[in-house]
């Protein structure tokens, strides 16, 4: 089994160290994930390996349905088949900067309880006006 297959099957039964799994490592599990299984497949699994990394430490809180469906719809749209990781990293650097999920939602809608529950589609945002 490659690296990249093991740690697929660590992340997916929930075994990751939540504290050790900085966002980089979210995006390429989902990029990985998306590699390999439709998009509702994904954010099935996905998500479920996300609650039980949090419930695991005692924080389940900690999951927020909107973000993790958020970044697998960017991810996948973004997806190149002929692509690795490190490659599409390279073409999306704006998938590792903190807050690039309000390009899309206001922060108030993203960060809001419902939100965090449930996914949220982002409201329009009112278009700007010309000085």
């Amino acid at each position: 089994m490659s690296d990249i297959e093991t740690d697929l099957a660590i992340f997916v039964r929930g075994e990751r160290d939540p504290r050790n799994f900085p966002h980089r490592e979210h995006v390429r599990m989902g990029f990985e994930m998306l590699r390999r299984h439709s998009f509702l497949e994904t954010a099935l699994h996905y998500s479920q390996a996300l609650r039980q990394m949090t419930a695991r430490i005692g924080k389940p809180e900690a999951y927020h349905e909107t973000v993790t469906i958020a970044f697998l719809s960017v991810i996948a749209e973004r997806m190149d088949e002929t692509c690795d990781f490190e490659s599409f990293a390279r073409r999306n650097p704006d998938l590792f900067e903190r807050g690039v999920l309000t390009r899309w939602y206001r922060p108030e809608q993203l960060f809001g309880a419902r939100a965090r529950h449930t996914f949220v589609l982002p409201e329009p945002m009112a278009p700007e006006r010309p000085a």
